[in-house]
């Protein structure tokens, strides 16, 4: 390899100091390679820090290749097959990490976010990995290594790791730089947009719903030929929670989505039973019996005519039924990447080994992590993605 004299030379340089990277780093390190994390950002693991509300989901113990979108389904399973999530367990366990399994697999710390962060650094250092941060990337060239030249200098390395991240949350460091780096060296990009992110309302439908927000239900929100069942939460920009934000990853700007505001009831039947029972009760008091107060009497201020059970016929208790069950509107946005908890698209899978992350026409070059076309859904899959494709790059960098 060629570098000017003062260069510092490495095996592996790795781009992005965040889950992918530094997993891939100390799993590099393990194998006895000199490892180099270059990061723009004054801290590590910012995403980490902030994920979970502050503890971190870090995996699920039911992760599967159908937890995840990407133009290429079969990209992510040779991955997450050899790095499951007992084995990111297995470390877990071994700092003495105390977890707590929250709702279907989904495991989180019962401490604070920076557990994670420091176990993984303690294993970094540990195989004396070298985590050089406020380090701007100014230019990568390649002969038969690569060469980067930055703020603080010169650097040669064998394997180039890009983690880089997608776009979501530019106030934690987000940028596009490891898309510039894929084009950079040929490779293809597919179109990136915010996902796990809340849908926005605009004029008349924000204004109805404004008074609602802090409210939160189950419901069944479905987009197109996806569907899901969880909290929906009413904020005062629009709609959020679990089920609205596994959701956005679905769905597309312009299209309409259906609600379901009661979805674990018959509701025609239970209108029906209710008028026998209770026929001068007023419909927003039944309403009021399986949902928010406040969302029963807006809903019937709004769009249902509240009025005695024994007012209703047949039919009209058969559309009120249908409007609970199927309430269609099209959302005005997302809050995009400002809030996003990931970024769909990404480096083209097409382009990529699966079994090694590495560039199939650029020898050395590898990209994991969020900024490859994987993206999982909420409950601590992009974080096993991290782990998973990290681990395999590191596996042979």
């Amino acid at each position: 390899m060629s570098e000017t004299a003062m260069s510092q030379t490495y095996d592996v340089i790795v781009i992005g100091a965040g889950a992918a990277g530094l997993m891939c780093a100390l799993t590099a390190g393990q194998r006895g390679r000199r490892v180099l994390v270059l990061d723009h950002a004054n801290k590590a693991g910012k995403k980490i820090l902030m994920s979970g509300g502050g503890y971190c989901n870090f995996t699920n113990l039911y992760t599967s290749p159908d937890n995840y979108i990407s133009a290429n389904p079969h990209f992510c399973k040779s991955a997450l097959s050899r790095y499951s999530p007992y084995d990111f367990l297995a470390m877990v366990e071994k700092h003495g990490i105390a977890y707590r399994e929250k709702d279907e697999g989904q495991l989180f710390c019962v401490e604070k976010a920076r557990v994670i962060l420091d176990m993984l650094r303690s294993e970094c250092d540990r195989v004396k990995v070298k985590i050089q941060l406020r380090t701007r990337i100014e230019l990568i060239s390649k002969n038969t290594g690569f060469r980067l030249e930055t703020s603080e200098g010169e650097y040669a390395c064998e394997s180039l790791v890009v983690a880089t991240g997608g776009l979501s949350i530019p106030t934690l460091g987000a940028t596009g730089f490891g898309y510039d780096i894929a084009r950079q060296f040929g490779l293809n990009v597919l179109a990136t947009r915010a996902a796990l992110v809340p849908f926005t309302l605009s004029g008349k439908m924000q204004e109805k719903l404004a008074g609602l927000s802090g409210l939160s239900l189950p419901a069944r929100v479905s987009c197109g030929d996806y569907s899901i069942t969880e909290d929906l939460l009413f904020t005062h920009r629009g709609l959020s929670g679990p089920a609205i934000l596994q959701l956005s990853s679905y769905w597309r700007p312009g299209e309409a989505i259906s609600i379901d505001l009661l979805p674990a009831l018959d509701v025609e039947e239970f209108l029906s039973q209710q008028q026998s029972r209770h026929p001068k009760m007023e419909l927003k008091n039944v309403l009021a019996e399986k949902m928010p107060k406040r969302l029963a009497q807006r809903l019937c201020e709004l769009w249902l005519e509240s009025r005695a059970m024994n007012q209703y016929s047949t039919g009209e208790l058969q559309a009120l039924a249908q409007q609970l069950q199927h309430w269609h509107f099209k959302p005005s946005g997302s809050e995009g990447y400002r809030t996003a908890e990931v970024t769909l698209g990404g480096v083209d899978t097409r382009e990529l080994s699966s079994r090694t992350m590495e560039a199939n026409a650029v020898p050395g070059l590898f990209f994991i992590g969020e900024v490859v076309d994987v993206t999982g859904q909420l409950g601590g899959f992009n974080f096993q993605w991290a782990w998973a494709s990290g681990w395999a790059a590191g596996q042979v960098v």
